[in-house]
């Protein structure tokens, strides 16, 4: 029986990863021939901006469509739509050339881009409580897996076609193979986690949020807008204020990506021995004050061990914050991940304001201060009597 149960439980994480390498692989696809789409349709640089802004506009303005979306087809039925649509996606930008269009399919990419992320994160949480055992943690890290996969697979098609349709089209195969093989090992139980103690019942229609749900939210955001500044301004900081080399420059991503994907495959060890409140508030703290410490010293190598230390430190936060909306109910997390969303594409504009007003300097220093943040926000989620996102299942 025991390793029967097992057996179930790889084959449902496997398919849950499944998705969340889908979402990973097709971001990195299309952002990969964002100059090819640029040159196509002759954009200046403030027009590329705005076509880029559109996808986070639809995932804006998404949470009403998603919240319905779940209740009407689950997070399986949810999960494979949406995915096919990413799929169409790709379909449209390989033949679109006028520049109206484009927006409007980037504008639908937003819109499904947060149905999947909705749909995953219920399934991963689904996952944990079923089985009761901690997994999150490791299929954040196939996300960046599967950006990995598509930058590798983008620069090998680019040394022999420069065409958006051969790309794409190759990209497509592997997108609808994830989904095909998701499929049929995906929960199908559409209130997979209980509430938590004291969390309000589920209602079947929209509702406004919970106080737990609002700082839930506030932390996605301010943890993925240190995600997303991290992975735009990390290399400019490098080449700008230390003065690296261009052959150093490009690790401060690297090093920010790699320590994240390494640490999200211990996070979950970590979850099971000090829960997920202490593991959030270390992280973040961690990812904050190595930062600032990186920023006062000056440097290229503290630079790089503070790096690290925001890839180590923020790991594990969105993870745990996913899996805590989701004791919320259904609409708690629909609401946290459109906030997550766009707070990962709105984060590095708001830094560039920020570079723009001052400098680079305090632009990073800002991303600091988001880190931080996320421990004002998640210490606010505490209740009497127990601390809500240690209510993670034991392993």
């Amino acid at each position: 029986m025991v390793p029967l149960m097992i057996s179930e439980f790889r084959r449902a994480q496997l398919a849950v990863a499944a998705l969340f390498c889908l979402l990973g692989f097709q971001y990195a696809t299309w952002a990969a021939q964002i100059p090819a789409l640029q040159s196509r349709m002759s954009l200046s640089p403030a027009e590329l901006g705005v076509l880029l802004l559109a996808t986070g506009v639809g995932a804006t303005v998404s949470f009403p469509l998603v919240a319905t979306l779940m209740r009407r087809l689950g997070s399986r039925g949810l999960a494979c739509l949406s995915g096919l649509v990413l799929c169409l996606v790709l379909v449209a930008l390989a033949a679109v050339s006028s520049y109206p269009l484009a927006l409007l399919v980037l504008f639908i990419d937003g819109i499904a881009v947060c149905c999947l992320n909705v749909a995953m994160n219920a399934q991963g949480a689904a996952l944990e409580e079923k089985f009761s055992r901690t997994t999150m943690a490791k299929l954040h890290a196939t996300f960046s897996g599967g950006t990995f996969v598509a930058a590798l697979i983008s620069s090998g098609i680019n040394s022999f076609s420069s065409s958006l349709m051969v790309h794409f089209g190759i990209a497509i195969v592997a997108l609808l193979a994830l989904i095909g093989y998701s499929w049929p090992a995906l929960l199908t139980d559409d209130a997979p986690v209980p509430a938590a103690e004291g969390a309000p019942k589920e209602k079947s229609r929209l509702s406004w949020p919970t106080r737990v749900t609002v700082w839930l939210g506030l932390a996605m955001v301010f943890g993925t807008i240190t995600e997303g500044a991290m992975n735009d301004w990390s290399s400019l900081y490098l080449r700008d204020v230390t003065h690296a080399s261009p052959e150093i420059a490009p690790l401060g991503i690297a090093v920010v990506s790699a320590m994240m994907v390494l640490a999200r495959l211990f996070a979950d060890r970590w979850r099971d021995r000090w829960g997920d409140q202490r593991v959030v508030l270390t992280g973040a703290t961690l990812a904050g004050v190595g930062l600032v410490l990186a920023l006062l010293i000056g440097g290229v190598t503290p630079a790089l061990l503070g790096f690290a230390c925001v890839g180590i430190g923020m790991a594990a936060v969105t993870p745990c914050v996913y899996v805590a909306a989701a004791r919320e109910g259904a609409n708690a997390l629909t609401l946290v991940a459109a906030m997550g969303t766009v707070g990962l594409l709105a984060g590095p504009p708001v830094i560039g304001f920020i570079t723009n007003a001052t400098t680079l300097v305090w632009g990073m220093t800002a991303v600091a201060a988001s880190a931080l943040l996320v421990t004002a926000c998640v210490s606010q989620t505490r209740q009497p009597g127990g601390e809500r996102l240690t209510e993670a299942p034991a392993g």
